[in-house]
């Protein structure tokens, strides 16, 4: 899965991931700290990833120029980077099933730690 870590996730989370999200990147990885949420978007849409975020920035980007790209919203607050990968392998399922459709745009992960 082509996964977009944003900047207020660890990139470390790369590393805690399964073999199948080799195309997993982050903001950080890309050398895109100092970009604003538009241009980590964009660089999104133009390279077929799902960005991954905490903030509901990306999502109020989506309901101004639709999608791509998809956004999957964490909503857990902060927590461990391996908490967030059990998490997203916990849901891989449903995420996959979320990127292949076309009719949605975010998939939100409400959990409470």
């Amino acid at each position: 899965m082509k996964l977009l870590f944003d900047q207020n996730i660890s990139h470390k989370i790369l590393k805690l991931l399964p073999e199948k999200y080799k195309e997993a990147t982050s903001v950080k990885s890309e050398r895109m700290l100092s970009f604003t949420d538009r241009e980590i978007w964009e660089f999104a849409r133009k390279n077929n990833y799902v960005i991954v975020t905490h903030d509901s920035d990306f999502n109020d980007l989506n309901a101004l120029f639709g999608f791509p790209p998809k956004i999957i919203w964490i909503r857990t607050g902060n927590i461990r980077p391996k908490d967030l990968a059990d998490l997203i392998l916990q849901y891989e399922r449903e995420i996959a099933k979320f990127i292949s459709e076309d009719a949605y745009g975010c998939f939100e992960i409400f959990s409470i730690p």
